[in-house]
């Protein structure tokens, strides 16, 4: 799936990682081959925000609240959604849609 997902400086990837206590998120520049932004249940700046178990559907809104705060900060406002082959189910459908609610479009 990955060969067909690419992001770009003006559309970066949003690619989404999922384990069983966490979530990890990034913005992709697939271009330039850099990350413009990262956040992740295990940041600092969650577990201000949230303080409760990371492994739920609430901390996946959470990440996806945050991640929209970061984006309009970087001036993203369009992105690609990778789901690395993970179902749109549970916290990666959370994540997607708290993170549409902050601003993002994809």
């Amino acid at each position: 799936m990955r060969s067909k997902i690419r992001g770009s400086a003006a559309r970066p990837r949003l690619s989404v990682f999922r384990s069983l206590r966490h979530i990890y998120v990034q913005l992709i520049d697939d271009d330039s081959g850099i990350t413009l932004g990262a956040v992740s249940t295990c940041s600092a700046r969650f577990k201000e925000q949230y303080g409760k178990p990371a492994g739920t559907v609430e901390a996946a809104a959470a990440l996806g609240k945050i991640l929209g705060e970061m984006a309009r900060r970087l001036g993203i406002e369009k992105v690609v959604f990778d789901r690395n082959g993970y179902r749109y189910h549970g916290r990666v459908k959370a994540l997607a849609e708290a993170a549409r609610q902050s601003g993002l479009k994809f």
